[in-house]
């Protein structure tokens, strides 16, 4: 069994209900009657709420349509990826060896949906200020500079925006290929404008790739 006193510590929280944070950091995988994507659900619906408050507040002056833009840009797996790793949450996950082998503790998806189960347990038992208190720290943590221009950046549809109305046509994102173990894979995205490649770059999503490639290429464009 996992020793989960560190996770504790870094949580700052002790869990009165011990098969609370197990089921948490149980993964289907395990094999076990349990799993925490029940908690997962919940902490997503949870951690919705606080990170919507959270810049409700922070942003007095701001629309709906920018706060979404910026709430989607921490609420999502990628973000929640990010936390999980500030606090080693993969060392302590329960999972199948078969899961382990293939680099599970790794693993955004996997990463993600634990902190959610994670925030979720703590939500049941101690409530919404606590869990407030906890993910805040960690959100504040993880970005030091939490404001419009950093947190509203989305490369491709800057890139877009950009293109639309210099060139008056968007631009296409094309898989150049994949190499690597399939835990380990990495992508190779070219952007084509108007037929030409523009700028091209590696990730390990596609998501990620196209992502990297828009920065390179609005960076080209802005020259």
């Amino acid at each position: 069994m996992n020793d989960y006193s560190q996770l504790e510590q870094r949580l700052n929280y002790t869990f009165k209900d011990k098969q609370l944070i197990i089921e948490a950091l149980t993964h289907k995988s395990h094999k076990k009657p349990y799993n925490n994507e029940r908690l997962e659900f919940l902490g997503d619906a949870v951690l919705d709420l606080i990170v919507g408050e959270y810049l409700f507040k922070k942003f007095p002056k701001s629309n709906e349509g920018v706060l979404s833009k910026i709430r989607a840009s921490l609420v999502n797996e990628s973000g929640f990826t990010l936390l999980a790793r500030k606090l080693n949450l993969g060392s302590y996950i329960y999972l199948s060896l078969a899961e382990e082998n293939n680099n599970g503790r790794d693993k955004s998806s996997l990463l993600s949906n634990a902190f959610e189960a994670i925030m979720g347990a703590i939500y049941l038992e101690a409530g919404l200020s606590v869990t407030k208190k906890i993910s805040i720290k960690l959100l504040e943590e993880c970005h030091p500079k939490i404001d419009l221009d950093t947190l509203s950046k989305d490369y491709k549809t800057a890139l877009q925006e950009i293109t639309q109305s210099i060139y008056g046509v968007t631009p296409s994102y094309e898989l150049l290929g994949s190499s690597g173990p399939d835990h380990k894979k990495e992508f190779e995205i070219a952007i084509v404008l108007d037929g030409k490649s523009i700028a091209k770059a590696k990730g390990k999503s596609k998501k990620e790739a196209q992502q990297k490639a828009a920065q390179i290429a609005l960076k080209e464009i802005k020259k």
